[in-house]
């Protein structure tokens, strides 16, 4: 099968592909390599060799809002199935430019709703965000009464209702992960920043110790919303995909966790700061039973290798 996998060189999207590649299908990446206007250019373009160094797939740059790239995609090739990755990556990056998030992830979304209506595609697979919860406890299914706090949690959200409307052109599966982490990730993400400070024997700041969060290795990540892609049972379903440690993890048990692993570096304890929900752990009995998820990498596991990648390339 053909996949038209956007944002397919990111941080979650090239594992995805890879998966697909192995399994036997053609993936077709789209990928503007942005950095966002406040990423690294260097680490940006590291990050893009290590990312598709093994890849097969046919890689274009191309930005998802220019529309005319787009339908090229669909007029040469029969595309199967989209899968839609490529978005502003967390709540920090759409408070620095609203509008421009609101152009990648609401009306380029659009857009590519309306080719792949009139193209015919078989399903749409939308990568959405448990921000889209808002606050929450632990244990939340997927039927959880969505209050999404924040822009960034708002355009997924909406994104989700723009996916579901399309349900009588096209299959549709939407799945939401959470504190996604690992190797190839950008140095701005929570525990990017927490191996940072700890290897450079620098003071972690965790903000707000209580804080619980359900961290899912990007190969779990990656190998669920692979399943959701493929599954029969996933037709216009919704699907947690997350660890979902049965021993829930605060932000300061993970910044204890990695100074044990690197061997050095101190905390500083802060205040949690409010511009972004309350979370916990999510329920994946559902992605479980329908697709056979079976997250493998528990977070001592999936820490390990993130510090040995990260030795190995800084």
């Amino acid at each position: 099968m053909i996949y038209l996998v956007t944002g397919g060189a990111g941080f979650i999207g090239h594992n995805v592909v890879k998966n697909l590649e192995n399994l036997g299908h053609n993936p077709i990446i789209i990928d503007n390599f942005t950095d966002y206007g406040f990423i690294d250019k260097k680490q940006i373009l590291f990050l893009k060799e290590q990312r598709l160094k093994n890849i097969l797939s046919q890689k274009y740059d191309v930005d998802i809002r220019d529309t005319k790239s787009l339908e090229g995609f669909f007029q040469r090739n029969k595309i199967h199935g989209v899968i839609h990755l490529a978005s502003f990556p967390r709540q920090k990056v759409v408070n620095k430019n609203p509008a421009a998030a609101s152009e990648v992830m609401i009306t380029a979304l659009i857009s590519l709703l309306e080719l792949s209506k009139k193209y015919g595609i078989s399903k749409f697979t939308y990568v959405s965000s448990s921000m889209v919860y808002g606050n929450f406890v632990n244990n939340v299914t997927e039927n959880f009464d969505c209050k999404p706090q924040g822009q960034y949690g708002i355009m997924k959200y909406l994104g989700e209702k723009l996916v579901q409307d399309y349900t009588l052109d096209f299959d549709y599966t939407i799945v939401r992960p959470s504190a996604v982490y690992g190797e190839k990730d950008v140095e701005d993400r929570v525990i990017s920043k927490f191996f940072s400070s700890a290897m450079n024997n620098e003071i972690i700041k965790v903000n707000g110790p209580n804080e619980v969060l359900d961290f899912t290795h990007v190969s779990d990540t990656a190998d669920g919303i692979t399943k959701a892609v493929l599954s029969n049972n996933s037709i216009d379903e919704i699907y947690n995909i997350t660890r979902s440690d049965s021993k829930p993890r605060t932000l300061l048990e993970a910044a204890e966790l990695i100074i044990k692993i690197v061997g050095k570096g101190k905390i500083q304890i802060n205040e949690r700061d409010n511009d972004y929900p309350k979370r916990g752990i999510l329920n994946i009995q559902k992605a479980k039973e329908d697709l056979n998820y079976q997250p493998k990498i528990d977070i001592e596991e999936g820490f390990e290798r993130y510090y040995d990648w990260l030795q190995n390339t800084i």
